[in-house]
């Protein structure tokens, strides 16, 4: 029995004593909240759902909780139930029920963990989005690792989810890429604002090689061709970096696209029909402030020229006629004000409010020797995901980065990720995944096979634990894709780790000696088989590998 299970048999024990004595049963909410009390002599979980619902129900919670204590000792499944406190009701699972979680996760493979309740979202979820100017930075980098681990969660509980890179490679920022380009070849300085590093005299000296008279060739024809052929070669080597990092895009969408294409034009022509802008001074304005943003936004300039957010219109609208019906945006510090202006937008177009959602992300530092490390020598300027990978390999880099919260800034150990002990937490989740595969491989030497058939002998505290851990690891992802936090994976995974640890190191699994193998080896082989799917599912959600040796 999962928490899941559980909580829906509590929901059901409080429908029915709500129905016996006359109480209004649309207060029962549809989801019952069910916990691991923090002490385990309290029991194996607990609810507060008589606390919620005694006094809107009319009734003392204490009384309320003795009658649902009285219901779910009936139950099937439930060893115990008892009262706490003010009308916390604590419960002790039978261990036929509670064990059962282990035939069900061997059943389920990959499976387990999985679920349907998204199953109407058509997600598109855009992230990293930088433009081809130089190496993903550390910022870019986070986003990588967390917008794929969420685009895996949200897909394991049924989303359809679509990820897509957004990139612009006109205007001014690439102007100044092709210029410190065009100036690398002909070995000038740096031009102001330009970019420097080992990339632009790589890419510089790529362009010319397959071009040889390019610096023959008129200025604006020179230019160009570092343009196009540079931006080419740079959103190449972007592309094969987040390959190479375990992340992929669905669909790379030109900004220029959305004008090319007349989209723009089209949205502000019905935008304008709508009444939803305004000219004034000149310029067009969008009526944000409608939708609770503090002030309206240009979207045409007076010179005539589009702002940058018409184009973000264009493409928001684009979205939604490509069939989604969600669209998140994942987006940096520095980009706070696009929340209410893409939700402003969505509105203006006719579209939900919350169809529209901005996950804004925090800051990343790298640390070694104790002290911040701020330069990178190819990029010139900041820490670039190439530089990340280098020092510490792709799993840890992801599992790094996804393992906090988006909403804090980060220090990333560099020394810890290379440590092969407890203190680093990949190598402890990827350790205990190595050593399941091991006692694997050692069990079918000794003629060993995992079985449920005798589960019931599974009555060991750390067993008991282990098993609980398991059935928790539905609810841990269903809760990140619904609160778009897969940090939640790594923390889990970490917890379920330690608890198998600890496990191992009282329970013996496999016989020694002259030991004969029994059940009980059987049993817990199979304990054994099923947190190995577990973590194996879990790394997976992440991005990251779960080895079988180290």
């Amino acid at each position: 029995m999962t928490p899941t299970d559980l909580a829906a048999l509590i929901r059901a024990a409080t429908l029915t004593i709500f129905q016996a004595h006359d109480l209004d049963t649309s207060l029962v909410p549809e989801t019952v909240v069910v916990e691991r009390p923090r002490n385990p002599e309290h029991g194996d979980y607990a609810t507060n759902i008589a606390l919620q619902l005694g006094k809107r129900a009319g009734v003392n919670p204490r009384e309320l909780a003795t009658w649902l204590v009285d219901e779910l000792r009936s139950s099937e499944g439930i060893a115990d139930a008892d009262i706490a406190g003010p009308g916390f009701v604590n419960l002790r699972l039978a261990a036929a029920a509670q064990n059962a979680t282990v035939a069900t996760i061997r059943a389920a493979g990959e499976k387990y963990g999985r679920g349907d309740e998204l199953a109407d979202s058509v997600v598109n979820l855009e992230f990293v989005s930088a433009n081809p100017t130089g190496p993903i930075h550390l910022g870019g980098t986070r986003w990588a690792a967390v917008g794929d681990a969420l685009g895996r969660v949200l897909a394991a509980r049924g989303a359809e989810v679509t990820r897509e890179y957004y990139f612009n490679d006109h205007g001014e920022q690439i102007n100044r890429f092709a210029k410190s380009l065009e100036a690398s070849a002909l070995g000038r300085p740096v031009p102001e604002d330009g970019y420097a590093g080992e990339y632009i005299d790589d890419i510089a000296a790529t362009v010319v090689e397959a071009n040889p008279g390019v610096l023959d060739l008129p200025e604006a024809d020179r230019l160009e061709t570092f343009r196009a052929q540079g931006v080419d070669l740079m959103f190449g080597h972007i592309k094969s970096t987040l390959h190479d990092f375990h992340t992929d895009f669905d669909v790379y969408t030109h900004e220029n696209s959305m004008f090319d294409r007349g989209l723009v034009d089209k949205c502000l022509d019905k935008l304008k029909a709508d009444g939803a802008m305004y000219e004034a001074d000149g310029a067009w304005w969008l009526r944000t402030t409608d939708y609770g943003d503090d002030k309206d936004r240009v979207v045409v300039k007076s010179d005539g020229n589009a702002a940058y957010i018409a184009g973000d219109i264009a493409y928001l609208q684009d979205k939604f006629d490509r069939g989604f019906n969600h669209l998140v945006y994942m987006l940096g510090a520095d980009h706070h004000g696009y929340v209410v202006r893409l939700k402003a937008a969505a509105q203006a177009l006719g579209h939900p409010a919350d169809s529209v959602e901005v996950l804004i992300g925090q800051m990343v530092n790298l640390v070694r020797d104790g002290k911040p490390v701020r330069m990178s020598k190819r990029a010139g300027t900041v820490i670039t995901l190439d530089d990340l990978v280098e020092a510490v390999g792709v799993d840890a880099a992801r599992y790094a980065l996804i393992r906090s919260s988006i909403d804090v800034n980060i220090d990333i150990d560099l020394d810890l990720l290379r440590k092969q002990s407890a203190d680093n937490p990949v190598y402890y989740v990827q350790y205990a995944h190595a050593r399941l595969s091991a006692l694997a491989r050692n069990a079918a030497e000794l003629g060993i096979t995992p079985s449920d058939d005798h589960l019931d002998l599974l009555t060991d505290d750390a067993e008991g634990e282990l098993i609980r851990t398991l059935g928790d690891f539905g609810d841990v992802v269903a809760t990140a894709a619904e609160l778009r936090e897969p940090h939640r994976i790594p923390r889990y995974l970490e917890n379920l780790a330690g608890a198998y640890h600890r496990f191992y190191g009282r329970c013996r699994v496999l016989p020694q000696g002259d030991e004969q193998p029994g059940d009980v080896h059987a049993a817990r082989l199979a304990l054994c088989e099923a947190t190995r799917q577990v973590l194996a599912n879990g790394l997976d959600l992440i991005g990251v590998s779960a080895p079988e040796r180290m």
